[in-house]
């Protein structure tokens, strides 16, 4: 009895994880943020025709091909996981494209906050991998010079060294201790 039970509740689970979750093909569902899932991640939030209030047009499309691994963590002192790139620079009204590849066997994110909430749900897109593998997810930056944090947002990635930074325009500054951009916030003693 138990073993079917364990059978039927995998079946809806993986069933669920390959039906997409978008608000605007299914309406019901407007309460939940717009997401194309499957087994192997997931898109959130894209983006790809919907012009922030700011922007006349799109300026410019710009893809980012990122690669994370822990193998990127190895110059840096005191990292574990890492990114192949930590800073990107776009022109402000910029479609960007995100090509994520994942080269571990362990779940990684792609995720940017500080986004428009009236096009992005609490102001996040996010492309995430379960293990190794490419996903592909699009969204518009509005008309002003800001710096965005990238980040892994699982527990401890972003802490061990996951982290970049998105400069739209001039940006805002580095943020802090991005590896290889700019000094830790509290140095270590390595």
């Amino acid at each position: 009895m138990k073993l079917n039970a364990l059978v039927l509740y995998t079946t809806i689970a993986l069933s669920v994880l390959s039906y997409p979750i978008n608000a605007e093909e299914n309406p019901h569902q407007h309460h939940m943020m717009a997401m194309q899932m499957d087994k192997s991640g997931m898109v959130m939030n894209e983006n790809k025709d919907k012009l922030p209030k700011d922007c006349p047009k799109i300026s410019e499309d710009v893809t980012i091909k990122v690669t994370t691994g822990t193998r990127f963590a190895e110059k840096y002192a005191g990292t574990v996981f890492g990114l192949d790139q930590h800073q990107w620079q776009v022109k402000p009204c910029s479609r960007v494209t995100v090509e994520f590849t994942n080269k571990d066997e362990i779940r990684h994110q792609w995720m940017i906050h500080g986004l428009p909430k009236y096009l992005y749900p609490q102001g996040m897109f996010h492309i995430e991998l379960n293990g190794s593998g490419t996903k592909t997810g699009t969204f518009i930056v509005p008309n002003s010079h800001f710096t965005y944090l990238v980040h892994c947002d699982i527990a401890q990635h972003m802490e061990k060294g996951m982290k970049a930074q998105l400069k739209v325009g001039k940006g805002r500054g580095d943020l802090p201790s991005i590896p290889g951009i700019s000094d830790p916030t509290f140095k270590d003693n390595w």
